[in-house]
């Protein structure tokens, strides 16, 4: 799985006008689609970089940057949103990463939606999930979702019967 990982892609672009990530934005200005086409992402991701910030930096409300509440990267705010886009010729920025109550959120001056496909996070968040469909005219139309309940089974019910033979 691990390999497999780290061989996924770690951004994308639609139709040249919109990035889709993990994360988020860079801890540092005049980062270009080339730069992120350049990094090699066959290895585990490092603890700082170009390749951490795709996927763990964060946005947030104030201007410029602040150090991360995960420890790695950093949090960004609409400014550096707004010259990541201009500087790249995108109009929007598509990122996962965060539980967000009503599954999705939109800030930076509509140009940085987090989107959480995960409906009551770890059985415990209580959030809807969500999803993006982008039509011909390339606007983001929100789909949520409630959880779903579990099937009746005790945990772990699915694994191998040779698991079961030595009690795992």
């Amino acid at each position: 799985f691990c390999e497999v990982f780290n061989l996924m892609p770690l951004a994308a672009c639609i139709e040249s006008r919109v990035i889709v990530l993990h994360g988020g934005l860079f801890t540092e200005d005049g980062v270009t689609l080339d730069d992120i086409r350049a990094i090699d992402r066959r290895r585990e991701p490092p603890i700082e970089g170009l390749m951490c910030d795709l996927l763990w930096a964060d946005p947030q409300m104030p201007m410029g940057r602040a150090p991360s509440k995960r420890g790695v990267s950093c949090m960004f705010g609409p400014d550096v949103t707004a010259g990541f886009l201009d500087d790249n010729d995108l109009d929007l920025l598509v990122r996962s990463h965060e539980v967000k109550p009503e599954g999705f959120e939109v800030v930076h001056d509509g140009r940085c939606i987090t989107v959480f496909s995960a409906p009551n996070y770890c059985d415990q968040m209580g959030n809807l999930g969500a999803f993006i469909t982008f039509g011909e005219d390339m606007v983001p139309r929100f789909t949520t979702f409630e959880a779903v309940p579990h099937p009746p089974i005790r945990p772990m019910a699915y694994q191998s019967p040779m698991m079961s033979m030595f009690g795992m």
